[in-house]
């Protein structure tokens, strides 16, 4: 009887990370979106949707039509050609913001409502660029409501893996783009994807950086038109699924409890590398008002306070319109806008708002 003791320490069951964060979702996003949630919790424990971002540096012409043909549509051309209908019926007061700060460059295609088929896999043209970038199709909202306009100068502050900033190049305006990320590993990525579907003369226009962003305001501060500011958060889709790079991992909390810390950090020194007049637009893939809403109310109360700059935030309701057929948005966000995963449109979380340096 006395022979054998167990081992408590090497035999107790780990709890997993995707345990310990489906329950934090639950205790805190149950408050928070009520009677949405479970349906929210549903899809983001299903499989993810994604579009397919055309390459306009391809050769590839062709991908329209075979995609059209399998009934994908492109959510961003279609969007501004609904709105009219829609507006016909309305008061016209929606029309100036509605299709001015959509570019018509970025083309992404996805499937409609309900429909989970799958894109094929990318394919290289005959100079070996690939024809389109498979991705989260809500995260091209932040870059449609950064709205670049030709030869701005734009800051990518957080821009690995590189979705966003290939999403930057497809406008075709960038006068140069600053694409930086504190992780060396991660812009290793960032560069791959830029040899994959870019072309050399328009790589040369991208700077790959690896600074601290909280420190970007001291390499070169108020000279950008347009930044992004897509901060590093609780990746909520990803912590719900994947025990792999999980940031609830009982070794991680520290680093997850002073997340909105590191945003608000970022979120400055991407108001205060803004030129003044220049935009700024903060995103997180989190519901989470503390990483949200919070952070971009304490970056102005911080702004004004400590630098004694004026920043206003754009309102974004109008993107609402545009594409309620092609997303779930929140409708009770206080500033900015949110996607909600929702198992038709399987999408997001995105969250997006739009400052502008006074």
């Amino acid at each position: 009887r006395h022979r054998h003791k167990e081992k408590w320490a090497a035999t107790a069951p780990r709890i997993l990370s995707t345990r310990l964060a489906l329950h934090h979702f639950d205790t805190s996003y149950s408050l928070h979106l009520g009677a949405l949630w479970p349906s929210v919790r549903a899809g983001l424990l299903c499989e993810q949707k994604y579009g397919a971002l055309l390459n306009n540096f391809a050769a590839a012409d062709h991908v329209p039509q075979e995609l059209e043909l399998l009934d994908a549509t492109d959510f961003v051309s279609e969007a501004p050609q609904k709105a009219q209908q829609w507006q016909q019926g309305t008061a016209a007061e929606m029309s100036p913001p509605l299709c001015a700060s959509i570019s018509s460059k970025i083309k992404c295609y996805t499937f409609p409502r309900g429909d989970i088929t799958r894109f094929r896999p990318a394919r290289p043209d005959a100079l070996g660029l690939l024809d389109y970038y498979l991705m989260d199709a809500a995260s091209l909202l932040p870059v449609l409501a950064l709205n670049v306009q030709p030869d701005d100068f734009v800051l990518d502050l957080c821009a690995a893996p590189g979705g966003k900033t290939l999403a930057l190049l497809q406008t075709g305006f960038c006068g140069h783009l600053a694409a930086n990320d504190v992780s060396v590993s991660r812009t290793k990525r960032l560069y791959q994807i830029l040899h994959s579907y870019v072309p050399k003369e328009v790589r040369d226009t991208v700077s790959v950086t690896s600074y601290d962003g909280r420190d970007w305001d001291q390499v070169k501060g108020g000279t950008f038109h347009k930044v992004l500011v897509d901060v590093p958060c609780t990746t909520d889709r990803h912590s719900a699924m994947q025990e792999d790079n999980n940031i609830f991992h009982k070794r991680r909390t520290k680093e997850r409890q002073m997340l909105p810390m590191l945003q608000l950090q970022l979120l400055m020194a991407g108001i205060l590398a803004a030129r003044p007049g220049g935009a700024v637009v903060y995103s997180t893939c989190s519901l989470s008002p503390l990483q949200n809403e919070c952070v971009v109310e304490r970056a102005l109360d911080v702004a004004e306070a400590q630098f004694n700059i004026s920043v206003h935030v754009e309102g974004l309701s109008h993107f609402r319109t545009l594409f309620q057929d092609t997303f779930s948005f929140f409708s009770d966000c206080r500033l900015g806008e949110l996607v909600l995963p929702h198992l038709t449109a399987n999408f997001g979380p995105m969250y997006f708002c739009k400052l502008r340096r006074m």
